[in-house]
């Protein structure tokens, strides 16, 4: 694991692979942007009505002064509205990466004399990639909905995020990495025999992509401004994932290529 990450802090500086942490945050800057321009002052309206009419901001500001959050109530309304759309920015960003980003690393890595001996085995598919993604999105989502009022407790909303993001980059990235080169039941076997370090893996990158998440919980300028900040934090968290499914494909690849060595699988090339 240890080895991986090494390797993969070298390959994030090459020049594919920055473009590649571009890229995504250039395309869901651009939606998200034109999302912002017509929705950002009529949902923060909507929320201020909220705020006036229902009981449970009326809890939330009492949780905020009993914590020592005081100055966060004038900023409630942009407060909400920024938790609620982190996790679908991410989540965004995140399957972006999945989808297009990935299948480009393993591209690049298998190319490195490592990996090229492995034979592609097409254990998976776009389709399957995509029933994948939805799923594991659709669980996220769920455990996001059911955590997100321990997300005002200090500092929940630090800690949440990083093992949510984690589990959910663990479930894409793995999948995707091997949907290539390994065969269903090799890449059970993998996830199954490596499930405690790839988790490991997946929280440590979620910690990485934790950073802006931190800044928006912790400034009010960034609720104020985050139309701006959050496209800054989308490329972090671009750099991040990119970073992740280097370290995912570097792992998973060589784990492969152990597991077809020990269970005397014999290789061909392509």
């Amino acid at each position: 694991m240890l080895r991986a990450f090494g390797l993969s802090i070298v390959g994030i500086f090459h020049p594919k692979m920055l473009w590649l942490t571009i890229r995504p945050f250039l395309v869901i800057s651009v939606l998200w942007g034109m999302l912002f321009f017509f929705m950002w002052e009529p949902a923060l309206e909507s929320i201020r009505i909220f705020i006036t009419t229902s009981f449970l901001t009326a809890w939330l500001s009492d949780v905020m002064s009993a914590t020592g959050w005081d100055e966060i109530r004038a900023v409630m309304a942009p407060l909400l509205l920024v938790i609620f759309l982190i996790p679908f920015i991410t989540i965004s960003l995140l399957a972006f990466v999945a989808f297009t980003s990935v299948p480009a690393v393993v591209r690049y890595l298998i190319k490195q004399p490592n990996y090229a001996q492995l034979y592609e085995a097409h254990g998976g598919s776009l389709l399957g990639s995509v029933g994948y993604a939805f799923l594991s999105i659709f669980i996220c989502l769920g455990i996001v909905f059911l955590t997100f009022p321990i997300w005002w407790i200090p500092p929940m909303v630090s800690v949440i995020p990083p093992l949510i993001w984690g589990w959910l980059t663990m479930r894409l990235m793995t999948y995707d990495v091997l949907a290539r080169h390994a065969s269903e039941d090799e890449r059970v076997a993998l996830m199954e025999a490596h499930r405690w370090q790839l988790l490991a893996m997946g929280i440590i990158s979620g910690l990485f992509g934790a950073v802006p998440t931190f800044f928006w919980a912790t400034s009010a300028i960034a609720f104020v401004f985050f139309p701006v900040v959050s496209f800054m934090a989308l490329w972090i968290y671009s750099l991040v994932f990119i970073f992740s499914a280097l370290w995912f494909g570097h792992y998973l690849l060589d784990a492969l290529k152990v597991y077809r060595a020990t269970n005397g699988v014999s290789i061909h090339v392509n």
